[in-house]
């Protein structure tokens, strides 16, 4: 056959038949976009995938020399994934080998390739397309996953010097699934120190990475200043609390703060828990320490220290399917005292056997959203949870045994509920709503000490907290509060009343020196005004009164003497 370079399809470019050179109406439409470059916004993130069947591939009637030609000139094309790639054959004068050197090259050409993803491709295949990756420049994600018994540690070296090369800026890099071991990341290491600061996500999750693979992954991350996701899910770290001390310290050294750091089912054990905790609570946004079965008390103990520390800023934690009971619950519940930043605590578990709270365990997270022993008890409440465990799931009544338990719970749940929607939608007024809700009779004597100073702070309380008998935790619900404008004033003048009943005379005697009155002084006098006025209507009608008394007695006197006279 012809040899076929990048100069033979720019030659004939102009004349061929789309309907030869593919094997599928999909194929042709996807080779027309390409060539005609189309830029709409609906095509502007289209992918072209090669090499699985049903996508391009060799032995389907597909041509991926033109392919690779019309993916060089496209300027639309952000997404390439090439999935199994098999071993070239070489029969047939070389045809498969001239194509997919033509594919290389075209993907060489190309510089509007964003993300390339490599799923389980041959060494010859990876090999081939490797060579050509260092020309995209442009490119922002990379992508490996290999499940075959190929050499992945060989692979691991290329893309550790494709990255140490400094010719790629990645955003993203993912080489999950892959099982490379502690042995691949020391291949990706001198790559990872040299990407510095343009890596936003690495994900390593699934790669049998150990305590030592895990510290020298942390060395090698020193300068990724940038990095917001770091997914190491499903590695081994049942006796790496070295490697997670290490992560620790970097996390607290670091000047940076990750959004995400993924460690789902690694087999974290309490000691591993305890050396990693107090660095990611401090410096990350979103945590998952899902389905590590292995952490005890005392583990939990830790984490609920760290979530009382005034420098936590952890938002999101994920405690899914780790069989949490009672005790754990009533631990984490205590984490939550004081703690201003956890909004979302998932403590989900689809697997009904694994869910061992009990009402009791539920209820002391109930008692730490709104504690109503008492009013100073509420106010310094939890305020700013929004989601425990799934609020949208209740379990079915026959997992509590007992339909009196079941009913006990969704009586608690409907509370809880209403807390963390309060939490939710109106955090600014939480706090004042959970008081009226639980305190209709605010006890003022503690502020009296301070005399009336405290009253126009109290009366200001309450008109911020008039709100809250209108405030909705639903667009379909009814507000929270169904209190009267009558019944929210006669709380405002019961402590008013207070105030007044208990400070001393003296302290009323010098009223006008307040800047209660101050603030009050037009309704005062106007109370006033009215009282005067009243006082004078009184005073009129006692003299009518008292000149009809007195024309009746004259009348009386008069009829009385003429009485006398008769006779």
């Amino acid at each position: 056959m012809n040899q076929r370079d990048y100069s033979y399809y720019e030659a004939h470019a102009a004349d061929v038949n789309l309907d030869e050179i593919t094997s599928s109406e999909y194929k042709k439409q996807d080779l027309q976009w390409l060539r005609d470059g189309d830029r709409s916004n609906s095509s502007i993130h289209r992918s072209i995938l090669v090499g699985r069947s049903g996508d391009f591939t060799f032995g389907e009637g597909d041509d991926l020399g033109w392919l690779g030609y019309f993916i060089g000139r496209s300027e639309s094309l952000r997404n390439l994934r090439i999935a199994g790639l098999s071993e070239i054959d070489d029969e047939g004068g070389g045809r498969e080998q001239q194509m997919i050197h033509a594919l290389g090259d075209g993907i060489a050409r190309s510089r509007s390739i964003q993300h390339v993803d490599l799923w389980n491709l041959s060494n010859e295949g990876f090999a081939t397309i490797a060579r050509v990756l260092g020309n995209l420049t442009q490119l922002e994600g990379f992508y490996y996953y290999s499940s075959r018994n190929n050499d992945r540690i060989n692979d691991c070296v290329t893309i550790g010097t494709l990255l140490e090369s400094g010719v790629w800026n990645l955003k993203q890099l993912s080489l999950s699934r892959s099982n490379i071991g502690d042995t691949g990341v020391v291949a990706l290491a001198n790559g990872l120190t040299g990407i510095e600061s343009s890596l936003k996500e690495l994900n390593l999750s699934e790669n049998s990475i150990g305590s030592e693979g895990l510290s020298t992954l942390v060395a090698a991350l020193a300068n990724c200043m940038c990095l917001e996701r770091l997914d190491l899910s499903c590695n081994d770290f049942s006796m790496a609390a070295a490697g997670l001390r290490s992560l620790s310290d970097w996390l607290q050294t670091a000047a940076l703060t990750l959004d995400k750091l993924c460690l789902f089912d690694c087999g974290i054990t309490d000691e591993g828990l305890q050396a990693l905790i107090e660095g990611a609570a401090n410096h990350c946004k979103d945590i998952s320490l899902s389905e590590n079965r292995n952490i005890t008390t005392s583990g939990w103990r830790c984490l609920s220290t760290s979530l009382q520390s005034e420098r936590c800023r952890l938002e999101n934690l994920h405690l899914c399917y780790m069989g949490i009971e009672d005790g754990s619950a009533e631990i984490l519940a205590r984490g939550l005292v004081g703690n201003k930043s956890l909004k979302y605590l998932h403590l989900f578990d689809e697997d009904e056997e694994h869910i061992s709270i009990t009402p009791a365990g539920w209820s002391a997270f109930s008692n730490v959203l709104c504690d109503t022993s008492t009013v100073n008890n509420t106010y310094l409440s939890n305020h700013t949870l929004q989601v425990l465990w799934d609020y949208n799931y209740v379990p079915y009544w026959d997992y509590f045994k007992e339909y009196e338990v079941y009913e006990e719970y969704k009586s608690s749940r409907r509370a809880r509920v209403q807390y963390l929607k309060l939490n939710k939608y109106h955090p600014q007024h939480a706090a004042r709503c959970k008081i009226l809700m639980h305190h209709s009779h605010l006890d003022m004597a503690p502020l009296l000490q301070w005399d009336l100073k405290c009253l126009p702070l109290a009366i200001g309380w309450f008109e911020r907290a008039k709100l809250c008998t209108t405030l909705p935790v639903d667009e379909d619900e009814s507000a929270l509060l169904e209190e009267s404008d009558e019944e929210f004033e006669s709380r405002i003048l019961t402590a008013m009343y207070q105030f007044v009943r208990g400070a001393p005379k003296k302290v009323l005697e010098r009223r006008d020196e307040l800047t209660l009155v101050a603030a009050y002084d037009d309704k005062i006098a106007m109370v006033e005004e009215q009282n005067k006025r009243l006082h004078e209507d009184v005073e009129q009608r006692d003299r009518k009164i008292a000149q009809l008394e007195q024309k009746l007695r004259e009348i009386a006197q008069s009829a009385m003497d003429a009485l006398d006279g008769e006779e």
